[in-house]
């Protein structure tokens, strides 16, 4: 069975796909309102997809079960992963809009799994990857594949005071990128485990020049 989804539609013939994945106890519908933000004038169709899971005494959908901060569950995670593949694909097909023109982003969880499939060498690479206080998860059976994504262009935005997801995670992401020769745009702020509106500015100009 296919991922629940949202999506909002561009405000004519779409330039680019953005494909957000929410956050740990949200839902389809949580990202729709930040593809307004992200992109106001409607140059982009949006879809946002909801997490396979559900999970005991939590609200919402999950992407994967949370042992660790960092360290995803590998079942859960792996998946979650296939079947966000599958969802990726299909909108793909549905749309008529390819890999190479469409964005993977999310909040928090949802980072972690643009990460996971953006950076997955099983996957085509995306036209970039918009990453919102999040991580490259460490995961047994999944490794970052970063050789073939050089052109990769890599929005990160993290608080300084995030108690869920500690700054040092966007501080190594941003390492390992800069070390494979990826280009990062980076960005630090004093918010806690939230989407800082002072970092989406910034934003929605990297995301112009990602689907330009």
């Amino acid at each position: 069975m296919g991922l629940d989804f949202d999506e909002r539609p561009a405000g004519g013939d779409p330039e680019g796909l953005l494909i957000l994945h929410h956050g740990r106890g949200a839902d389809e519908h949580d990202l729709v309102g930040l593809a307004e933000v992200l992109d106001p004038e409607r140059r982009f169709h949006a879809v946002t997809p909801g997490g396979p899971l559900r999970l005991p005494g939590w609200p919402g959908r999950h992407w994967y079960a949370v042992p660790r901060v960092g360290y995803p569950d590998p079942e859960t995670f792996a998946t979650a992963w296939t079947a966000l593949a599958e969802f990726h694909d299909r909108c793909w097909e549905r749309l008529g809009i390819g890999p190479e023109r469409t964005v993977l982003g999310g909040f928090s969880m949802g980072s972690v799994m643009s990460y996971a499939l953006g950076l997955s060498q099983e996957r085509p690479a995306p036209a970039g990857i918009l990453a919102c206080s999040g991580f490259v998860p460490t995961v047994d059976g999944w490794e970052p594949s970063l050789d073939d994504r050089r052109e990769l262009p890599v929005f990160i935005a993290h608080g300084r005071n995030d108690n869920v997801m500690e700054i040092g995670f966007a501080r190594r992401a941003r390492e390992l990128f800069e070390g494979a020769g990826i280009t990062v745009d980076y960005h630090e702020s004093d918010a806690g485990h939230q989407i800082d509106p002072a970092h989406l500015p910034a934003a929605r100009k990297w995301l112009s020049r990602a689907l330009a």
